[in-house]
Parts: C-alpha cells; structure tokens; sequence
C-alpha cells in the first residue's frame, strides 16, 4: 500500500516515477531506492506478446488483500497491544520471529495470563516452531498457578520445562508431584523477619541505601525456603520494611 500511495501522489504532483528497484524498510515502513537505471531498456524489459493486458478488478483486489497473511509488523502491534509489552522488545520480537504468536493469544483465550504467555513462550518454546505441541490450555493452566501465587516464578520454569519435554502436561499435576506449595504470606513474612534479623549487617547496609544488599537477602530466603518463596513478594516485604 505505501509503494502504491506513494507513486499516485507523485502522479498527482506531476512529479515523474523513476523505473528503479527499491527496498522495503520494515521498520519505518517505507520503501527505499535500491538502485537505479536510465532506461527501462538496463533492465531488459521486453512485451510478452503472447500475454493479454491484465486490468484486475476491485473486487479482485480486494479478495487478495483479505487472503494475505498479516504482516509481521501488525503482528508486532497486536502482540504488543495484548500483552503490554514494547513492539520493539526482545520477547515480542522474538515471538513473532518464531511465528509464535497467534499460540501466544490461544493461551490468552484458554484463560491465561497473556503477559507470562509471553515469557514462557519466548524462553521455553526456542525449538517448538510456530505450532507448539504443547495445548494451549496447558500453558494457560501454569499460568493461573503463577497469578494465584500457588507457584514462584523458579517453581513455574521447572513445571514448564516438564510440561515442554512431555508435548503437555496438568501443571498443577505437576507442581504437586514435585512438592512445589508456595509459602502463605503470614509465613513468609514472618521468614523475612528472620532473614533481617540473622543478616543484621547486610539489612543495615540496605536500609542505608546500598539497593544491591536486596540480592544477599532475597537469597538468603530463597534457600531458607528451599525455593518456596515468591522472590517478588520478598522483595516488596523488603522494600515494605526498610521504609517503615
């Protein structure tokens, strides 16, 4: 459609169309001049007398507009549009690339969270090709578990790994036979408080604004825990703390 636009404003301009081949730039969505000749005759163009004229109709055009594929800069936008995510950020790119997104949003429409779709699609589905063997419900049901808080992001990446290496899987199925529970807030709050009190030194040096304490301490729980606690919700109890 730009090339189109384009050579009919130059017409209407009285501008003339130069006979040259030009490159489509996906990212600013315009087309380019590639390289250019004097005449029609450099580039060998010769009637086909054996070919009648072809004046398509609109309806003809049209039909063909609606069979094409939607373009990968579309499917950028509407993956972005979904999952909150930048066009132009590495999972959304990724995604698309793979031809992977249109699992994306059946997960979505499995009732899944569209924005951990997202991230497992683009980290655990590298060699799953544009039609993972993996149901859609599957991968929507793990990330239920995950927005419920009944498994940390660490317990989510091994239940889907397993998930991957069978073609499907129940997660919940899953996460019980591997013990994965996530820790109630009373009790992980309660291990936080620990966690402060047998790293006094670390606590001071956070709560006197050295941010990169926080990792020595939300991995001091996460091994107290044995990988039980929400790394998120340490953090904001962390965070939570140092301010009161």
């Amino acid at each position: 459609d730009y090339e189109m636009r384009r050579q009919i404003d130059m017409n209407e301009a009285g501008e003339t169309v130069r006979q040259e081949t030009r490159h489509w730039n996906e990212n600013d969505g315009r087309t380019h001049t590639l390289r250019s000749k004097e005449d029609a005759d450099d580039y060998r163009y010769f009637l086909e007398p054996d070919l009648v004229p072809l004046d398509p109709s609109p309806e003809w055009i049209q039909a063909v507009r609606d069979a094409m594929p939607m373009l990968p800069g579309a499917r950028r936008a509407r993956l972005s549009a979904s999952t909150g995510q930048p066009a132009d950020g590495e999972a959304v790119m990724v995604v698309v690339e793979r031809g992977q997104d249109d699992y994306v949003l059946e997960v979505a429409a499995a009732g899944g969270d569209v924005g951990r779709a997202l991230i497992h699609v683009k980290e655990g589905f590298a060699d799953e090709g544009a039609t993972p063997t993996v149901p859609a419900a599957d991968l929507a049901g793990l990330t239920r578990l995950e927005i419920g808080g009944q498994l940390t992001a660490t317990q989510a990446k091994t239940v889907l790994a397993e998930i991957v290496a069978n073609g499907g899987g129940d997660a919940a199925a899953i996460a019980a036979a591997k013990g994965f529970e996530a820790m109630d807030t009373g009790a992980l709050e309660a291990m936080v408080d620990q966690i402060i009190a047998d790293n006094a030194a670390v606590w001071s040096k956070y709560c006197s604004g050295e941010d990169k304490a926080m990792g020595a301490l939300v991995g001091a729980a996460m091994k107290a825990s044995q990988g039980k606690a929400d790394g998120k919700l340490v953090t904001a109890l962390l965070q939570a703390k140092r301010i009161a």
